[in-house]
């Protein structure tokens, strides 16, 4: 098991900076507003031989109780005195604080192994601040800039120490996406909706811990936090996400970055959960989300939150079914789930709507059972014959799955209506048992076996054939 490291300190000192340097890639959003880190999320770091688990923090400031500042104090403090290491970090360019100064009283209570870091110490605008942490009584401090990769040496020296993580310098080899379904990986869930839908709540619910904010204020989450988590026997990835509003209303730089965090989340998942609020349900928005997750070509279950506040739930569940029916005729037969993230109800079935999407997602038909499908709807329906020439459908095979992938060639693939081709699709749905999912039908053109054949050069003994018919 690989150690754990900390980041911890006050707000906008560089913790998320460090983060994305030592994971390697850009997954904590940066901005020079304090605050914005508000959940913890962990990565998978490498510095030098060392490899070891990193955990970005909220930053420590005094909150008044109840308050969602104290809440994400509260799993900050969890964090320290989980973690196997705290880099403790300041910043160099302010000195040390009075804030700086209660916070090392905190880990020297709290924390097993703190390491000081001053950070932003580049250049010499971060020389004083520098010298000034020696004060805090918690070693020498290491002088680093995050966004500028100085000082990581005496990190990794500092870090030796103390991270016992195995030695590895060999690079990873890239992993090429298999088709089929391999139940030793996680199944990657999104959970996306509108803000202060429970997402949060429902994503602690399945873990079993309040491992994420939750509260009545909207917009709580910023970061699409990822989290493993054994669930009904298979083990899951859920990718929690911020809460995304209509394009118009999102104005703030901040709102911008956490919702382009939740698209690519949903990029990396595979199956998407659509979360509404049974209070307000299936509203533009929702609608305008789902439609995205079909683009995407992720599969989607579609989950009704706060079932628990709902009194009349027979007739509302009859109408929500209904509306939905209706209003996302692209991926029709979609799953839905009424829960409550509160009170733990309706997850089981969840877990098994999310499985049967997966499960979809990734099925392959034989092309011989497309081919003698094709031909009885064929039989049944032509397609059309524009100019009083009947389309010819030849063929029909599944090019790939996730999603569902077909191609049909045809005599004149450009003259084939959409609706004919969505009728097609309606069909596949319906006979080969693919509700919910995103189906993708391309038309091709048949082989011309003259396209590109050069022509032949003429003979004497053409050349005299030519000539005596001419004279006759």
């Amino acid at each position: 098991m690989s150690a754990t490291v900390a980041l911890v300190g006050r707000p906008n000192v560089g913790k998320s900076t460090l983060f994305n340097r030592l994971v390697g890639r850009r997954l904590a959003l940066v901005d020079d507003q304090p605050g914005v880190t508000r959940d913890l999320r962990e990565g998978d770091a490498r510095l030098g031989p060392l490899r070891f688990t990193v955990i970005d923090t909220a930053g420590l400031e005094d909150a008044v109780s109840g308050s969602l500042e104290a809440r994400m104090r509260a799993l900050s403090e969890r964090a320290i005195a989980a973690a196997d290491v705290c880099l403790f970090m300041i910043d160099a360019r302010a000195g040390v604080t009075p804030a700086d100064e209660v916070l090392a009283g905190l880990l020297r209570r709290s924390a097993r192994t703190v390491i000081l870091v001053a950070n932003k110490a580049e250049g010499r605008a971060g020389e004083g601040g520098y010298y000034d942490a020696f004060a805090l009584g918690l070693g020498d401090p290491i002088a680093l800039s995050a966004e500028h990769g100085e000082g990581l040496e005496d990190l990794l020296t500092r870090l030796s120490e103390h991270v016992t993580a195995p030695v590895d310098d060999r690079p990873a080899l890239p992993e090429e996406e298999e088709e089929g379904i391999d139940p030793s990986k996680p199944v990657q869930i999104a959970i996306m909706g509108r803000p202060n839908a429970g997402k949060s709540t429902l994503v602690n619910r399945i873990l079993g811990e309040d491992r994420l904010l939750t509260g009545p204020e909207a917009g709580i989450t910023r970061d699409a936090i990822a989290l493993d988590v054994s669930w009904g026997g298979r083990l899951f990835r859920i990718f929690d996400t911020a809460g995304m509003r209509k394009r118009a209303r999102v104005q703030e730089k901040l709102e911008k970055l956490a919702v382009s965090d939740g698209l690519r989340a949903v990029r990396f998942a595979e199956v998407v959960v659509l979360l509404v609020d049974a209070a307000s349900p299936f509203d533009t928005q929702d609608l305008r989300l789902a439609d995205l997750v079909e683009r995407e070509g992720r599969a989607l279950v579609v989950a009704v939150s706060k079932w628990d506040l709902v009194p009349d739930r027979g007739a509302a569940d009859r109408a929500l079914r209904t509306t939905l029916e209706r209003s996302l005729p692209q991926v029709r037969g979609v799953s839905m789930v009424t829960l409550s993230g509160l009170t733990g109800q309706g997850l089981d079935r969840l877990n098994k709507a999310i499985l049967e999407a997966h499960k979809v997602w990734n099925a392959r038909i034989p092309t011989a059972r497309l081919n003698t499908w094709l031909a009885g709807e064929v039989a049944h329906h032509p397609p059309p014959a524009p100019g009083g020439r009947r389309l010819k459908l030849r063929y029909m095979t599944q090019v790939k799955s996730r999603p569902p992938s077909f191609v049909v060639f045809c005599s004149v693939p450009d003259a084939l209506p959409e609706d004919y081709k969505r009728f097609l699709v309606a069909g596949l749905r319906r006979d080969f048992d693919l509700p919910g999912t995103p189906i993708r039908l391309l038309v091709r053109g048949g082989a011309n076996p003259y396209k590109d054949r050069k022509p032949r050069r003429k003979t004497s003994l053409d050349k005299h054939r030519s000539k005596k018919g001419a004279q006759g």
